[in-house]
């Protein structure tokens, strides 16, 4: 263990070594452990009493990237089998070694080697930032501190599934016109680069004059023939552009968070989702006894929008110098009326993390309600674009043949 430890201190590249030996009483073994080279296994697993007699190195085919669904899923099993009284390092071992997606299997096995070596759960999921976000990390270690693991890894997995869910909902209600949209503008380019043309050379043999709704679709037509590549190309890089920005700037991110928010339609859905998270995200963390404070330090990022991160910045000040919740969410004015007052209703029956819970309840059925009600309205309103578009089209190219048949 102890080389093992000044080998990662070191920098040496670690990696999983599958081994078979015998113990003192020559029962064969076998299992995994993490190491800079079978050496330092040999060593280690000698100074264990453990006589070695074979020793490979594991090596793991490239999976698919680790998502948010596989985190979810994971505590979750990690939950269940460790309130089944399964053992810490033997709940790793089953999760890992049963995930269909290598990357998963690597990275629990990591987690495991690292629990392994006497670092505790807390610190061994703070290493790896990108999979387990500062929410997660101060629930377990909270949980590691109060001797309740198993109830946190089930509010995890319960506030994770739920988090998934609600944004899954969002992504689907604003996917579907998007999709449409591209659709519809591809078919149009279609028509527009290769159809139309061929109908242009028709109507220059017929020697009359053409409608208004024909000429203006002829010059679209002829614009899209000469110049497509600078408006497939330019439409390509702004879209790249607009999300690197996006990503990269946090100005650029606070202006469309901003402006997400007052869309007509979908700002409402969003802001319901946003406060949906916020809450449950208040609500868990407080019930795992994290003092207020601490616990908005991870609030505001995990709602997902730069309007409340700032908001909860605003709150987390006001509460540290001794206003209440209440209060300092009624100052920020972005919260509506019944959170606030579900949230007083908590503070004085001392009950505010089941409030909270029930205020995300009442929000995430909102949302179902609400994407429910789009999805029913953005589909008669898009067949009605679609048709005005390709209609418009075609109305426009069969004019000269309605007027040529009138004058015969």
């Amino acid at each position: 263990m102890a080389n093992a430890i000044r080998a990662r201190d070191s920098g040496v590249k670690e990696s999983i070594f599958a081994w078979e030996g015998k113990d003192k009483t020559g029962k064969t073994v076998r299992g995994e452990l993490r190491a800079g080279g079978e050496a330092v296994v040999n060593v280690t697993l000698r100074r264990q009493g453990i006589m070695v007699t074979k020793v490979k190195k594991k090596v793991y085919r490239s999976g698919r990237k680790v998502t948010e669904k596989d985190i979810s899923l994971f505590t979750r099993q990690l939950a269940t089998m460790m309130k089944a009284g399964v053992p810490l390092l033997q709940s790793f071992d089953i999760v890992g070694k049963g995930h269909s997606n290598p990357s998963v299997s690597k990275l629990i096995l990591d987690l495991r080697s690292d629990i392994e070596t006497g670092t505790s759960l807390n610190q061994a999921f703070r290493k790896f930032p990108l999979y387990f976000d500062p929410l997660f990390c101060n629930l377990v270690g909270a949980g590691e501190q109060a001797g309740i693991l198993e109830d946190l890894l089930t509010r995890l997995a319960i506030y994770k599934e739920k988090t998934l869910a609600m944004k899954a909902k969002i992504k689907s209600a604003l996917t579907y016109p998007i999709a449409i949209l591209a659709v519809a503008f591809i078919v149009t380019a279609v028509i527009m680069i290769w159809v139309v043309p061929a109908f242009k050379e028709v109507f220059t043999s017929f020697g009359a004059d053409l409608p208004a709704p024909t000429l203006v679709v002829m010059a679209i037509s002829e614009f899209f023939v000469n110049w497509w590549y600078l408006i497939f190309g330019g439409l390509f890089f702004s879209i790249y552009f607009f999300f690197q920005a996006w990503r990269r700037s946090l100005k650029m991110q606070q202006a469309m968070d901003r402006l997400l928010l007052k869309l007509p339609v979908f700002g409402d859905v969003i802001r319901k989702a946003t406060i949906a998270r916020w809450t449950r995200t208040l609500a868990t963390m407080f019930a795992a006894g994290v003092p207020l404070v601490e616990a908005l330090d991870s609030v505001g990022g995990a709602s997902g929008n730069a309007v409340y991160l700032e908001a909860t910045r605003k709150i987390q000040n006001e509460v540290s110098t001794g206003t209440s919740l209440t209060v300092a969410m009624q100052n920020v004015e972005v919260f509506p009326n019944m959170v606030t007052q579900m949230v007083a209703i908590g503070e004085e029956s001392g009950a505010l993390d089941s409030m909270l819970g029930k205020v995300a309840d009442f929000f995430e059925e909102e949302v179902d309600e609400a994407v429910a009600s789009l999805s029913s309205l953005m589909e008669p309103a898009i067949m009605v674009i679609l048709g005005v578009l390709i209609g418009g089209l075609v109305v426009a190219m069969y004019l000269p043949i309605f007027k040529l048949g009138s004058v015969v």
